[in-house]
């Protein structure tokens, strides 16, 4: 992967990761002041909409690496930091899917089952992620030379 690939998938899962967790603390678990506002927190609007504007950039983001950082490692069996690349790679499909079927939801039950699915998708996307960014690559370059030998 680029540094600029690198860069825009990071930064990219910060806009996206950051606006959701704060979107969706603000619509609930905040307390509104009034109790007939019609949201929860002033920026509630703003918040969503910026993570619903971000949210392509990440899409994005991830096909950018997809053929020569994800789906390379996946086609040559490559182990450095497998395990947690997967669970991504696993992550990401009900992540993006759930977060468009939520927009278009028109019955109840549905729009709860995509809020679900796109919000625990979401925070272990964001756990995960994390996981993986922090593994040493020394250590995965060299586990990596040590499977080729």
């Amino acid at each position: 992967m680029t540094r600029g690939q690198s860069r825009c998938i990071h930064a990219a899962t910060a806009l996206v990761g950051v606006s959701g967790l704060v979107y969706g603390w603000m619509r609930y678990f905040a307390v509104p002041e009034d109790e007939f506002a019609v949201v929860n927190h002033p920026w509630q609007p703003a918040l969503q909409a910026s993570h619903i504007l971000f949210a392509p950039l990440l899409v994005f983001a991830v096909g950018l690496v997809w053929r020569d950082h994800i789906w390379a490692r996946i086609s040559f069996g490559s182990p450095a930091r497998r395990r947690g690349g997967l669970v991504l790679t696993s992550l990401v499909f009900p992540m993006i899917a759930s977060g468009y079927l939520l927009q278009t939801a028109t019955s109840e039950a549905w729009r709860t089952t995509w809020i679900w699915v796109h919000g625990v998708t979401g925070c272990l996307w964001l756990v995960v992620y994390l996981i993986h960014q922090a593994t040493p690559k020394r250590l995965a370059r060299r586990g990596a030379i040590a499977h080729r030998a």
